[in-house]
């Protein structure tokens, strides 16, 4: 199931403002890289562009429960709860795509909604990560157009109902 020799730990740890620029790097590369199977290149560069926005990761850092895969002392991925029950941010490094780091991950987030006392968690997913979500349980609820820099992208509202 994952391609990991047996010496390679995953740690999923805390995530800290120190963070950030390793994150950034992680979220631009991946969509650079993995999502360009469904979106074109114009796509792409609108969604990359949130990197820029500084103001936001700080807030994402500061306001939302953030939990970062660490192979190496690299960031492997991370993922971000936001008000309890929504997942605003899950990426995974291109380089270890399909290795059960993204499942780690929603795991804890999802022990952390329940521990929040939520019935359901939700998501805004890309076409790239909506198989992902759905095998996790998800349901498709909405297929929206959202417009970045005003380039328009599909998404996916997604649900998931969980039984405390």
């Amino acid at each position: 199931m994952n391609n990991f020799t047996s010496d390679t730990q995953i740690i999923i740890r805390k995530g800290f403002s120190d963070d950030l620029p390793e994150m950034l790097q992680l979220f631009t590369a991946t969509i650079d890289e993995v999502c360009k199977k469904d979106y074109n290149t114009q796509q792409l560069e609108a969604w990359k562009s949130g990197a820029q926005n500084e103001e936001r990761w700080m807030k994402v850092i500061r306001d939302q429960y953030v939990l970062i895969a660490v192979i190496k002392n690299k960031i492997a991925g991370f993922c971000t709860l936001d008000d309890g029950n929504y997942i605003d941010l899950l990426f995974v490094h291109k380089d270890h795509q399909h290795q059960g780091i993204a499942t780690m991950l929603y795991r804890q987030i999802e022990k952390e909604v329940l521990l929040n006392y939520e019935t359901k968690v939700t998501a805004d997913v890309s076409k790239t990560a909506r198989p992902f979500f759905e095998k996790t349980g998800f349901q498709v609820v909405q297929e929206k157009t959202v417009y970045v820099k005003g380039v328009s992208l599909t998404n996916f509202t997604m649900i998931k109902n969980l039984i405390a």
